[in-house]
């Protein structure tokens, strides 16, 4: 047999594994004393070729160099690898030492992100027995989608079931999506980035995300083998060269060992949901951490305290940068209005003070919150602690029927819901992706916690409002909890789909790579105030600011105060408020919120630079503890928690909706979150704020 040639009847087995797994064991089992010993062409590597008959099939078996891995350094790693992707044997059966399975399996992770669909062998699993080690074999492999069997090399056994799995797999036409391995939001935005690039040629399109993963590798093979396609001068050497420079600056480490690392944590991942140890089996560091903070009952005690500190400091380390913007805004406002003589009304002075410094500052004041928000969590992310969330929930999701993989778009949806609703690509079931989807918005965005850090401060005393920020957000993670499990209980019923969730091992972040994580959120934040939220608090300052009632209707009201609630009544903002309030007036909520309610569709930012304007229109009042002082004078507690909660549930921002349309392919998944989710969200807050009043709460 010449390489991967296959005869008439014939089906190619290629034999692979670590060194020392029994590999030659096996292949002397099957083959006996049908073999043949010679080179491979060009090397000195033995080339040991045999042949097997398995129901009346004649299998062509040849044992390839032992090799822990497909990134070739050694001649034999390359012998290897060349010859899976040129030869392109029928069945690929990866044989692994049972009693060193996380080790052995990085090799068949390899296989499998490679497009071979491996048959597993766990051989000496009486070794690993004896070690207090179990298997489960086939959750195994349905996690992996592909077959899997015990066999003991030297005894012989499980040979039988071996040669089946051989010719079913030989057999196997269904197609299936290779397994994929999550590298965290940077090193796949590379990945993509060089995929794109790579599939514009047919000889990299069938296999664009792992040429991508060996130029990042930094693979000098394959980096050979790609510029002789592409040349020399190609545009994607300089796309390389910056992504492997981005992910160096972020974390400071090679992108080849923080791939590694992230294989590694697949498998560790995958040999937590499938292994079962005995306490003979050793421990390293990693495992001891994990023993805590993924117990089963310590770990979401851990959990939930760690998000408490983020949101203790949320409030008290943004204090005083906070109160720093507020002294600037107000300075920026009162030198723009000193351009004007004093008691001048002007519609330009409105429009920049009241409607661009007031709709804008007061939204741009509450950066500091989404700074030390973010900056707590990139540094749970960095660390690995949050993958560990996702398998402390993992147990919890199951009986929701969601896989513990889908808290992860969930804490994305932190920090904003679109990137997380493109998170869920991670899932491969539909019904687990589109109910991820459908529960994201319910995750307090950080859209949301400008108008928490508004009213919070403003209604409850500073010792309860880290409790009460953890509180909503808290809720909001309940609330997905509901409806998901309603979700998969009517329209999305079935199985939940088995998935690996990655334990990457645990780093210490750098600070480049916590700050720029942390930056990355803080500028899409200003950057949606001084776009989207500017236009938008300028339409809304129009709409509040025309038409004006007559100067004799105006001067029947006594003072300065009366006169401009009002202008705001007749403007078209204050009629549109007017019109629909008696629907909102049951939660708690006058014309005013409700028009601001109107605003945040567009952006949730936007309800507070609303309020800064229906309450503070015609004063050029920019600081937002001048924003809560009336709105304790106008609100009680009550109310104000009922806007939060409100907010929290009720429709999510435009760009969602549009991400949601283009994720699940049909406006009809995108209607049914909008219309459902306000629905829920009126429904919870009238219960709410109906019972609250007759308790006297508030």
């Amino acid at each position: 047999m010449n390489g991967g040639v296959k005869m008439d009847g014939m089906v190619t087995v290629a034999l692979a594994g670590n060194p020392n797994s029994g590999k030659t064991t096996i292949f002397n089992a099957l083959t006996g004393a049908r073999q043949h010993v010679g080179n491979y062409p060009g090397v000195t590597v033995d080339k040991v070729e045999g042949w097997s008959n398995v129901n009346g099939r004649r299998l062509a078996i040849v044992d390839l160099p032992g090799i822990y891995s497909l990134t070739a350094h050694s001649e034999e790693e390359l012998v290897a690898r060349n010859y899976l992707l040129d030869s392109a044997p029928q069945v690929v059966v990866d044989i692994l030492d049972a009693s060193n399975l996380e080790r052995n399996l990085y090799l068949a992770v390899q296989l499998l992100e490679l497009g071979i669909r491996p048959v597993l062998v766990l051989n000496m699993h009486d070794v690993a027995q004896r070690s207090g080690m179990v298997v489960d074999t086939a959750k195994l492999s349905g996690l992996l989608g592909v077959p899997v069997v015990k066999t003991i090399g030297h005894k012989k056994e499980g040979l039988d079931g071996l040669k089946e799995a051989i010719v079913g797999a030989a057999t196997d036409t269904v197609p299936r999506e290779p397994v994929r391995v999550f590298y965290g939001r940077d090193i796949e935005a590379c990945l993509t980035e060089l995929g794109e690039g790579l599939g514009q040629d047919a000889a990299f399109a069938s296999r664009t995300r792992w040429f991508a993963l060996k130029l990042l590798e930094n693979d000098a093979q394959v980096i050979a083998a790609v510029r002789r396609v592409l040349g020399p001068e190609h545009a994607l050497w300089d796309q390389v060269h910056k992504c492997r420079e981005r992910l160096v600056g972020l974390y400071g480490d090679a992108p080849e060992i923080l791939i590694a690392d992230r294989r590694y944590g697949f498998i560790s991942g995958l040999a937590t949901e499938t292994m079962t140890v005995g306490v003979e089996y050793r421990h390293d560091v990693s495992d001891h951490i994990d023993a805590v903070l993924t117990h089963p009952v310590l770990g979401l005690p851990i959990f939930l305290g760690l998000m408490y500190l983020a949101f203790w400091a949320t409030f008290t380390l943004a204090e005083w940068p906070m109160k720093g913007l507020e002294a600037g805004m107000a300075w920026l406002g009162g030198s723009v209005a000193g351009l004007w003589p004093a008691g001048v009304d002007s519609p330009i002075k409105s429009l920049l003070v009241d409607g661009i410094i007031g709709g804008v500052g007061g939204v741009i004041v509450f950066l500091p919150n989404i700074v030390f928000l973010f900056l707590m969590i990139s540094l749970l992310e960095d660390t690995g602690y949050m993958a560990r969330a996702a398998f402390i929930m993992d147990r919890f999701m199951h009986k929701i029927g969601l896989h513990g993989k889908s808290f992860i778009p969930m804490v994305i949806g932190f920090g904003c819901s679109v990137p997380a609703i493109m998170a869920t690509r991670i899932l491969e079931n539909r019904r687990d992706r589109l109910t991820t989807m459908m529960i994201i918005p319910l995750m307090s965005c950080g859209g949301r916690l400008p108008i928490y850090s508004l009213l919070i401060p403003a209604f409850f005393v500073e010792r309860w409002q880290a409790p009460m920020l953890w509180l909503i957000y808290l809720i909001g993670v309940v609330s997905a909890v509901v409806v998901a499990r309603v979700l998969r209980h009517t329209i999305l019923r079935g199985e939940s789909a088995g998935l690996v969730i990655e334990l990457p091992p645990y780093r210490i972040p750098t600070v480049r790579g916590v700050v720029t994580h942390m930056w990355q959120r803080a500028w899409m934040y200003l950057r949606k105030a001084g776009t989207l939220i500017l236009a938008i608090s300028v339409i809304l300052w129009a709409l509040s600011s025309f038409p004006k009632p007559s100067p004799s209707r105006l001067a029947e009201y006594p003072d300065a105060e009366a006169r401009q609630s009002a202008e705001l009544r007749y403007s078209v903002v204050g009629r549109i408020g007017q019109f629909i309030e008696p629907a909102m007036r049951p939660l708690g909520f006058d014309w005013r919120i409700s028009t601001a309610l109107i605003g945040s569709v567009a952006a949730k930012e936007v309800l507070v630079a609303q309020m800064g304007i229906v309450l503070s229109i015609g004063e050029g009042e920019a600081e937002s503890h001048v924003l809560r002082e009336k709105l304790r004078d106008n609100y009680s507690s009550l109310t104000a928690f009922c806007l939060m909660l409100f907010c929290l549930m009720s429709a999510p921002c435009l760009a969602t909706v549009a991400i949601m349309r283009k994720e699940s392919g049909s406006w009809g998944w995108a209607g049914l979150q909008f219309a459902g989710l306000t629905a829920m969200a009126y429904m919870v807050t009238l219960v709410v704020y109906q019972v609250g009043s007759r308790l006297g709460a508030g």
